[in-house]
């Protein structure tokens, strides 16, 4: 069983309050879990800009700028895509640190190359963007789970860096 690294969520709140950043996120297979975890914690109004559920590919290329070529090539279970959406967020939101997620949950939706519990997720900087492949091994809830704990790891590094 996933769950959520409260403490990695507690350190990740107190260094954007820290640092006075601004983020925002772009999510696919999260569904919103980023955004609704950032957000319980008080204060975040401080640090948490918006949050955009790209769940179809429409909404990612409407929203967040992603490329029907990138879609087309790569599909929406992608590095390129998970980079696409992050440095989309950040640019239109017009905040220090974009993220991005996008995945297949599960239980279905998965194929030999791409099965249930592979995530991308993305965070970009002006500086640079980094994505991350995972392959996560839970339910629907704790692939979802998993992924917004890789992440916060992943803004926790950033914001450290």
């Amino acid at each position: 069983m996933a769950g959520i690294d409260k403490d990695l969520l507690r350190r990740v709140s107190d260094l954007l309050k820290e640092k006075r950043l601004k983020v925002a996120t772009a999510e696919s297979c999260t569904g919103g879990m980023l955004g609704n975890l950032m957000t319980n914690i008080s204060g975040s109004s401080e640090y948490y800009d918006r949050g955009v559920i790209s769940y179809s590919n429409r909404a990612k290329m409407e929203l967040l700028g992603v490329s029907k070529e990138t879609l087309d090539k790569y599909g929406a279970v992608s590095e390129p895509v998970a980079k696409e959406m992050a440095e989309g967020i950040r640019k239109r939101s017009k905040v220090d640190i974009g993220i991005s997620t996008t995945g297949i949950a599960g239980p279905t939706g998965g194929t030999k190359d791409k099965p249930v519990g592979l995530v991308y997720v993305g965070v970009s900087t002006k500086e640079r963007t980094i994505v991350r492949k995972f392959l996560f091994k839970g339910n629907r809830i704790e692939n979802k789970e998993s992924a917004c704990n890789a992440a916060l790891s992943m803004l926790l590094e950033v914001l450290e860096s």
